[in-house]
């Protein structure tokens, strides 16, 4: 989970995963991706809420949600079901 301001507030990598980027380069997704969010909200009133984005990129899969006044950020594998996958996050968001 990334707050408004893009600082990590809860979660990190998964046990046993090697990041791909260093520490640095994490503080800087998440202050990009903070600001990705605010950007989009510019937007809300024509198009509706996002729901989701996503970022398929050679080494990984990207997805953001937003939850609250939190983003929450989930990376996996490149060969991931993007199509199933943002559905399972999203219905994991809404039943609580």
């Amino acid at each position: 989970m990334i707050n408004e301001r893009g600082r990590l507030v809860a979660g990190g990598m998964k046990d046993n995963v090697e990041s791909l980027e260093s520490e640095k380069d994490d503080e800087m997704i998440f202050m990009e991706l903070a600001l990705r969010v605010k950007m989009r909200k510019e937007f809300d009133k024509q198009l509706g809420p996002v729901n989701f984005a996503m970022a398929s990129r050679e080494r990984a899969l990207a997805i953001s949600a937003i939850i609250n006044d939190d983003i929450l950020y989930v990376v996996s594998e490149p060969d991931t079901d993007y199509g199933s996958l943002p559905k399972k996050i999203l219905k994991i968001i809404h039943s609580e």
